[in-house]
């Protein structure tokens, strides 16, 4: 999807965190600011249309996180890395406090960055974001390991993807030396998911500003972990969606009128 498709105020700009570019969307308003973390394998334009929904109210700013979309490939991606590159946005925005959302790997990373960085988040949304995700298990993503990395063709290359076509063939790339490639790095997405396994208990509950947690019923979060989530952190609502893993695609109008009905509380 271009730039060009996503709406009139929409503007794609860019910083450089150690000269590495870091891309992201700005949906344009003078409203409060909002700045939202997509997850693995996805990048900013997936909140297009939650920008629609909130606007003028709300501006919202999607980063496409490092190694996804228009952004460049990192030298790694550990936690601090991401954690780095969102407090590096705010403070290139000049942004002193904003409402931070994030979606899967993303919501990982808002919470994170807010347990750190409290003084720069007025609100937390959760969007199917566990705290525990299990060390030893298998990694999700070790499928994009299968899949070719570019072709000469845009069909030739979303031919070659198979059933993940679907996700992404309407997201590729073109290099500059006319081949094309996927939004991603395969090595860069199985890696980063790696670093983000873990037990994060103490980051979701050691911040206290307001919170959502927006859980699907054919999500990734088990209902003792949602119960536990929302007894642990005094302030946070749950908010359960008829839908799977990606719900501000899958549902966006049930995902933007719980995010609308949210922020109208603060």
């Amino acid at each position: 999807m271009s730039d060009s498709t996503l709406g009139n105020h929409t503007v794609r700009s860019e910083l450089s965190i150690g000269g590495r570019r870091l891309s992201y969307l700005d949906f344009g308003g003078d409203g409060r600011p909002l700045v939202a973390l997509h997850g693995h394998i996805s990048e900013g334009v997936m909140f297009t249309h939650l920008a629609g929904a909130l606007g003028p109210e709300w501006r919202l700013i999607a980063p496409d996180q490092r190694g996804q979309g228009e952004s460049e490939r990192a030298d790694d991606y550990t936690r601090e890395g991401y954690l780095a590159d969102v407090r590096a946005l705010l403070d290139h925005l000049a942004l002193d406090r904003v409402v931070l959302l994030g979606h899967s790997m993303g919501a990982v990373n808002a919470y994170q960055f807010t347990a750190r960085h409290p003084e720069r988040v007025s609100a937390l949304i959760n969007v199917e974001g566990p705290v525990e995700l299990e060390l030893d298990g298998p990694n999700p993503l070790a499928f994009l390991l299968d899949l070719p990395r570019r072709a000469a063709t845009r069909e030739e290359l979303a031919a070659g993807l198979g059933p993940a076509g679907s996700q992404f063939s309407d997201r590729l790339r073109q290099s500059p030396d006319g081949s094309w490639r996927l939004p991603f790095h395969p090595d860069d997405m199985f890696r980063s998911e790696e670093e983000v396994h873990g037990n994060y208990w103490d980051d979701w509950t050691s911040s206290s500003c307001p919170a959502l947690l927006i859980h699907g019923t054919k999500g990734y979060l088990p209902p003792a972990e949602v119960r536990g989530m929302v007894d642990r952190r005094p302030g946070t609502l749950a908010v359960q969606l008829d839908g799977d893993h990606l719900l501000p695609t899958g549902v966006p109008e049930a995902f933007a009128a719980a995010v609308r009905d949210f922020l109208t509380t603060l």
